[in-house]
């Protein structure tokens, strides 16, 4: 599943001399935390969130905090306009990065939302952490026969047929025999990163002497 499945294209965005109450009141009006700043050409340049326009309040006469906050953080107070105020360059992604990447990208730098770019720099989109766990919406139906279809049966046709998988609430359980533990192995790491899988469940019988290392645990 890629960004463009769960991305927002109806974006909100603003331009680098936005003024600062043009965007207080762009958030209200549109019920949004953030939003793209764009150049003339579309291209994005920078985020301006909430948090960045709070500055301007919270930060007028800092006092005690002003010894321990970044001067970037202070300058911001100052700022007038959303090239003042957006931090920049901004992340993103493209339409087609995979939604792991996205997921990976928000949580390694604690950010909630991810403006989507065309390969021109173009702003297509906007992808938040509520669209990237959409994922886990996918029936147990779908996410079984994607599992046997486009895994088990498509990816590894050498691997074992006689396969039970069952899937209860995102849950992913394997039974079966595999004829190496490497190939089981494969299996539940290919498993584990299809979309709306929530954990899975190695149930698989692996030969004699053959083990599971302690590097990939088994549910």
């Amino acid at each position: 599943m890629n960004v463009r499945d769960v991305m927002t294209t109806q974006v909100v965005a603003v331009r680098r001399g936005a003024t600062f109450k043009e965007m207080v009141t762009t958030l209200r009006r549109f019920r949004v935390s953030a939003f793209p700043v764009i150049d003339d050409q579309q291209k994005v340049i920078g985020v301006v969130s909430e948090a960045d326009l709070l500055a301007k309040e919270a930060l007028a006469d800092p006092g005690v905090l002003a010894g321990l906050l970044h001067h970037k953080e202070v300058q911001k107070a100052g700022g007038l306009t959303a090239g003042d105020l957006m931090t920049h360059p901004a992340v993103t992604v493209g339409p087609e990065d995979s939604v792991e990447h996205a997921a990976r990208l928000m949580y390694g730098l604690r950010i909630k939302r991810l403006p989507v770019v065309n390969a021109g720099g173009l702003l297509v989109g906007l992808v938040t952490r509520t669209d990237l766990l959409a994922v886990y919406e996918r029936s147990d139906e779908d996410i079984r026969e994607e599992v046997l279809d486009r895994v088990i049966l498509h990816e590894f046709p050498e691997g074992p047929r006689q396969f039970a998988v069952t899937v209860q609430d995102g849950v992913v359980t394997l039974e079966g025999s595999t004829e190496t533990a490497a190939l089981g192995r494969d299996i539940v790491r290919r498993v584990r990163h299809v979309p709306g899988v929530v954990a899975v469940r190695d149930r698989l019988s692996y030969p004699d002497g053959d083990s599971v290392p302690v590097a990939a645990p088994r549910l």
